[in-house]
């Protein structure tokens, strides 16, 4: 065999060599093997595409919101903004119970996700702690308040105050038995004052005075005086 020909044959070789290499090389340069790694945008497909349903796959990291789509035996599932239905485990600072249609900030990797906080809730929340508790606002003012009301239950409710002040535009009060002492005087102010007794009415007094600017009517069968 030539030298010539030797040689035209190793430059064959080293083409059918390198060509595997230089191919490899361009395909890196074009990306196509790179993995694709960080959070997932809200509503953004994930890298592997779609599914047959046209709903996005789930995203291998994902950080954003979730709305609550079932709560039924303490399972919540969540739908992401891309359409795609996951379960999620409740991990929030306090034990908060939420309900459908509630936005939850939910993060997750590959097929674990977790409900980190609360963007929009209608839910309740549910503080229950063992034995006798303390809620003690030291050199400062304790307040409670609700939108939409404060609700107190107990077998005994008991108040200490050196001083009591309500205001209300309607108060009703229903007893069984009721029991007022008052040490010095009693003084109610009405516009009008309506008293109805179901059975007998007893009033004492070392002295009593009734007056009235216009009229005074006593009717009853029996009227004893004396």
């Amino acid at each position: 065999m030539s030298m010539g020909a030797m040689k035209e044959s190793d430059r064959a070789a080293a083409v059918r060599v390198d060509a595997p290499a230089d191919e490899e090389l361009d395909r890196r340069g074009r990306g196509a093997d790179v993995p694709r790694i960080g959070l997932a945008r809200a509503g953004a497909a994930a890298a592997d595409g779609a599914d047959q349903g046209g709903i996005a796959a789930l995203p291998r990291e994902y950080l954003g919101p979730g709305q609550v789509t079932a709560t039924e035996g303490g399972a919540i599932a969540v739908e992401l903004p891309g359409g795609q239905r996951v379960g999620v485990e409740m991990a929030l600072a306090l034990p908060y119970e939420p309900a459908l249609g509630d936005t939850l900030l939910v993060i997750g990797r590959a097929e674990s996700y977790y409900a980190i906080g609360v963007l929009h809730g209608q839910g309740r929340t549910v503080l229950s702690l063992q034995g006798d508790v303390a809620l003690h606002a030291r050199e400062g003012a304790l307040s409670l308040s609700g939108d939409r009301g404060v609700e107190i239950r107990g077998p005994e409710l008991e108040v200490q105050a050196g001083k009591i002040r309500m205001v209300a535009d309607a108060v009703v009060q229903r007893f069984t038995s009721m029991v007022q002492r008052v040490s010095a005087l009693l003084s109610v102010q009405a516009s009008e004052s309506h008293t109805v007794v179901e059975k007998t009415a007893f009033t004492k007094a070392k002295n009593a005075t009734i007056l009235t600017e216009e009229t005074v009517t006593v009717n009853g069968k029996q009227i004893l005086l004396g």
